[in-house]
């Protein structure tokens, strides 16, 4: 009955799932920039807008493959071409923006220092000394708790950010109250045809330490200080999507996994509605097992009793 109501409730608050849009608006959807601002083509309702933060959204209406007129005005007084690379709209031609990898891939830093190196020398290091009363650490297996939830471990791969591997084995763990959370948001959206996919959850602090180490001193900002340690050191956050149960492929977000642009924000209008309705989704069933979303990852999520758990620097291999 608890899952019937849950799936009710998400059902009930989420409008319908958007069809897909036109394939050839695709290659149309993004961001295009001035030298005073950024604009925004999206899909919304089966309906391509124009949507400058600033401004209210401008329905476009298409005229040609590639001419479309401001809803309402006609092609002699809004005209918006859409030319290779940019985008002319009244009078201003803004160039397109590459927000993430063009490949669709994974977005990639340069290490500022050898990965190799700071495993070895980080590994012996010890995270920084907390007090106070914690929980007693219970890491277990959400894919072990419901088989249906699928793992994309990136870090146990070169397929991250920083191209190395840092896991010695392709395994998520999580303290058992938050793996049982999951396991319970998953058979939630059973039911709607979809799985959950794991791209990460614990991590034992030295690693938190070497991407700190390893990422150039501007781009910090997309890694957690180690001095403080990250909710992920206390095994009470995952890095998660959907998956389709049917056909097992990731359904589509508005921005890749692990993904440094404003395409990755939690609130991001951008996209399809369809993509959006995805993070809708996936957002709601989470939020209702205790998580909250990070304002700028939609993957990741940090369960709400993260603070009652001490920082860990257990290596995937001691984990019994």
């Amino acid at each position: 009955m608890i899952l019937l109501a849950l799936l009710l409730q998400v059902v009930d608050s989420l409008p319908p799932k958007p069809p897909a849009p036109p394939a050839a608006w695709l290659s149309l959807i993004g961001a295009y920039a001035s030298d005073h601002d950024t604009l925004y083509v999206i899909e919304d309702g089966g309906v391509l807008v124009a949507l400058v933060r600033s401004a209210a959204p401008q329905p476009l209406a298409q005229v040609s493959d590639s001419v479309f007129a401001l809803a309402g005005r006609g092609v002699d007084h809004g005209e918006v071409v859409f030319r290779r690379g940019e985008i002319a709209m009244g009078g201003v031609a803004r160039r397109r923006l590459q927000l993430g990898p063009a490949d669709g891939g994974q977005l990639r830093l340069q290490p500022v220092r050898s990965v190799a190196q700071l495993l070895r020398a980080d590994r012996r290091l010890r995270p920084p000394a907390e007090s106070g009363a914690f929980l007693a650490a219970d890491l277990v297996e959400p894919a072990r708790l419901d088989t249906t939830i699928h793992l994309d471990i990136r870090y146990a791969t070169t397929n991250n950010f920083l191209g190395s591997v840092f896991y010695s084995s392709p395994r998520a763990f999580m303290q058992r109250p938050a793996a049982q959370a999951v396991a319970r948001a998953s058979r939630v959206l059973r039911p709607l045809g979809y799985g959950l996919l794991i791209h990460d959850a614990y991590r034992p602090w030295y690693v938190t330490k070497v991407f700190w180490d390893a990422t150039p001193t501007e781009s910090r900002w997309l890694v957690a200080n180690p001095a403080r340690g990250s909710k992920h050191n206390r095994g009470a956050a995952v890095d998660i999507t959907l998956y389709d149960l049917a056909t097992g492929a990731p359904v589509e977000m508005p921005s890749t996994y692990d993904e440094a642009t404003v395409r990755a924000e939690s609130g991001y209008p951008g996209g399809t509605s369809r993509q959006r309705w995805h993070r809708a989704l996936l957002r709601r069933v989470l939020e209702a097992e205790g998580f909250t979303v990070n304002p700028s990852e939609w993957w990741h999520f940090d369960y709400r009793d993260w603070q009652r758990y001490q920082i860990l620097n257990v290596r995937f291999e001691d984990i019994k």
